[in-house]
């Protein structure tokens, strides 16, 4: 038996008790709830972080510096362009960003044999980029997430690159894109009891 395997039930009593200090704080995507709750009932999973996916504009001084990035505008659901507008004009310095992030889930499998088959079911629910992210003594864990993805440069120390009409084309792929994501994110839900067992 892995040392990961003897850990389990400690780190799962841990990581539960971290995600009702979350949720109580609210500090949970409200449409992901469900599916984490879901998991966490399975015996041999537990959820150690998750994003339900998100739409944002980004402030970041130079490119890749996301360590000293701003967050000016962040979305877990679906934008309209006004509310895009407002947090583009909070951009005063550094690169200005459009970023579409898909959902993602860290999941703690028991045994190897379960992660493969949690990995096995996210890919086929459309989470085609997840993995088994480690494998160690202390942990196993399974990310899921999916390929909806976009990052757009706005412009730079205030002034802007693009006009309103190429941003209002932005934004409604990036709606779509997280629609799908938010989709897929469902379909998992209805497909993880197939893990119960």
């Amino acid at each position: 038996m892995f040392l990961y395997e003897k850990n389990f039930d400690l780190q799962k009593k841990k990581a539960l008790e971290s995600l009702n200090e979350a949720l109580e704080k609210g500090l949970v995507d409200s449409d992901i709830i469900s599916l984490l709750n879901k998991i966490n009932s399975l015996e041999n999973y537990f959820t150690t972080s998750s994003c339900s996916g998100r739409i944002s504009i980004m402030q970041m001084p130079d490119l890749g510096d996301k360590l000293n990035a701003i967050w000016l505008g962040k979305w877990h659901s679906e934008v309209k362009i006004e509310e895009v507008l407002d947090a583009i004009n909070k951009h005063d310095e550094g690169m200005l960003w459009f970023i579409v992030h898909s959902p993602i889930l860290h999941v703690s499998a028991k045994t190897l044999e379960d992660a493969i088959k949690l990995l096995n079911l996210a890919i086929a629910c459309g989470f085609k980029h997840s993995n088994i992210k480690s494998v160690s003594h202390k942990k196993l864990v399974v990310e899921i997430r999916s390929t909806e993805r976009m990052d757009v440069p706005l412009g730079r120390d205030g002034k802007l690159w693009v006009n309103e009409r190429y941003l209002a084309k932005i934004v409604s792929m990036a709606n779509l894109q997280l629609r799908r994501a938010k989709e897929k994110l469902r379909k998992l839900e209805d497909e993880i009891q197939k893990l119960k067992k």
